[in-house]
């Protein structure tokens, strides 16, 4: 990865450690990833739609079927799991095993009760995994490749998806319970691997500075930097995250409630809530959730071929956003992503609409379906989880990114309840079809706002110098340019009481003076 970056001529050390660590680390998103694409297929599954059917008589098809509120009910409930998966991360985050058991539930489950019960424990593990994984990612990789290292947790996401799509394919046709077992079962894998890695990895210096063990933080930060633990460069490292952290706890604790008493915490917490909330009502589940079936209701061929395309293009778009995350930034890739999202997701809905029965408009369809993912996936697909990876301060970092994550399952979770009652024919539904993706081209319009108005530019910074553009930049468009000045360990002469009456800035020119001052 190293290879399509320029390592800053001041950093030391190796970036190579931190890189092998995050790419294994990132394999939670395959598991991630996976267990979201296979249900999409296996809802398509005539199968799997018969045997788990409870008396529901499609009218379309006129064989038994399962009911859209039981669709809703088996897709939404993964996403109510990984909603308290995430949000109790930081409390659970070493708890394994709840993902597998999931795995053995559904595999094992010959009707819905059993089924959807393991959804829920799958999706427990998955929140657990996605508020755990980009807050490791963000506390050990170097600040000059973060940003890409952050986001190969959600190119690892899509490849989970491709993954799922492959294997849905390669039994569609089964007719007999291996048709969702075999695709379900898969996952017993990832997890082996997941659990086997988690023993072996070393923790953070950043939380092993928070519980107060300075030797452990300075011996993994070198087997990060491959430094030698009194290299002077890593010395300087190590008590620059030691005084920030000892300047966070003197104006205020980290508890849920700080989160949003305290003004600058607050603004970070709204601001990763809105952007994980938005990355989905974007509408990009829809796709994964749903697409196969919205495919097939569109009267296009072969629909589980064309999920698999999607899913390629997934992959094959998150790459050059891992680049450009760190060559352009936070800001203008966020921005260029809903722009191009809100154009291909308004093509999609008008074509559909007017055009319901067009076999052009049915190819234009699936042509600007791959064109908004492929938008979606080189910015916000990645830059979402990098953000809000990097922009809470140490004592709230592990609290924030449970309550940001959850977020996004929340509104995962919504969509996924909601989308058959919009989307499907019948009483008491909406039968939108593709007029939904006005919905999404909406949100995507939405995006753009929210991108002026509260994105910081956090590109080349350190988490700790993040702080530091909190505290002294207002809004989020002044924030390109912002040049740290700070250094934590020349505050460490102020008490806390002086630390709460003062702002940064004005501890800056305290410190400033008083340095001035000495070599006069």
């Amino acid at each position: 990865m190293g290879l399509f970056f320029n390592k800053p001529k001041q950093a030391t050390g190796s970036a190579t450690p931190a890189i092998i660590i995050g790419a294994f680390v990132a394999f939670g998103g395959v598991l991630f990833g996976y267990d979201t694409g296979t249900i999409g297929g296996i809802l398509a599954m005539k199968y799997w739609r018969q045997r788990f059917s409870t008396g529901y008589i499609n009218p379309v098809d006129d064989f038994p079927d399962v009911t859209a509120a039981q669709t809703s009910e088996i897709v939404s409930i993964l996403s109510a799991g990984t909603f308290f998966g995430a949000l109790f991360s930081a409390p659970l985050a070493d708890i394994l095993g709840v993902f597998t058991l999931g795995v053995i539930l559904q595999t094992a489950a010959t009707a819905i009760p059993m089924f959807v019960a393991g959804r829920f424990f799958a999706g427990l593990g998955v929140g657990l995994l996605s508020a755990t994984v980009p807050l490791y990612q963000s506390e050990t990789a170097p600040q000059w490749i973060r940003g890409a290292i952050v986001g190969c947790y959600q190119w690892a996401i899509t490849m989970g998806l491709l993954l799922a799509a492959i294997v849905l394919n390669a039994t569609k046709n089964h007719n007999n319970t291996g048709s969702y077992r075999i695709p379900v079962a898969v996952q017993f894998a990832f997890s082996i691997i997941m659990v086997a890695g988690m023993i072996v990895l070393p923790e953070t210096p950043r939380y092993l500075v928070k519980k107060g063990d300075s030797k452990g933080a300075a011996r993994s930060l070198s087997r990060l930097r491959r430094l030698a633990v009194d290299h002077p460069d890593l010395v300087e490292e190590l008590a620059e995250i030691q005084a920030n952290h000892k300047y966070e706890l003197s104006i205020g604790s980290a508890s849920y409630l700080e989160l949003f008493k305290n003004t600058s915490i607050r603004k970070r917490l709204l601001t990763g809530v809105g952007l994980q909330a938005l990355q989905q009502l974007t509408g990009v589940n829809f796709i994964f959730y749903y697409g196969t079936s919205y495919f097939t209701h569109s009267g296009i061929s072969n629909p589980f071929v064309v999920t698999m395309i999607t899913s390629v293009v997934n992959v094959v778009g998150t790459v050059p956003g891992l680049i450009l995350v760190e060559k352009w930034g936070r800001r203008p890739l966020l921005m260029c992503g809903a722009i191009g999202m809100s154009v291909c997701q308004l093509i999609v809905a008008s074509v559909g609409t007017a055009l319901p029965d067009s076999s052009s408009a049915s190819k234009a369809l699936i042509a600007f379906v791959c064109f908004y993912i492929l938008f979606f996936a080189s910015t916000w697909c990645p830059c979402a989880w990098v953000v809000t990876g990097e922009i809470f301060p140490l004592k709230a970092r592990a609290k924030g990114l449970s309550i940001t994550t959850s977020s996004n399952w929340l509104l995962n979770w919504a969509i996924a309840y909601a989308t058959p009652y919009l989307v499907n024919a019948g009483p008491g539904n909406a039968n939108l079809g593709s007029k939904v993706f006005f919905i999404w081209g909406g949100f995507c319009c939405v995006c753009m706002a929210f991108v002026h108005m509260f994105i910081y530019e956090t590109k080349g910074l350190s988490l700790e110098q993040v702080d530091e553009l909190y505290a002294k930049v207002g809004k989020a468009w002044q924030s390109k340019g912002f040049v740290p000045t700070v250094h934590y360990q020349d505050l460490q002469e102020f008490g806390a009481e002086e630390a709460r009456k003062r702002s940064l800035a004005d501890l800056e020119k305290v410190a400033e003076h008083r340095t001035e001052s000495v070599v006069e």
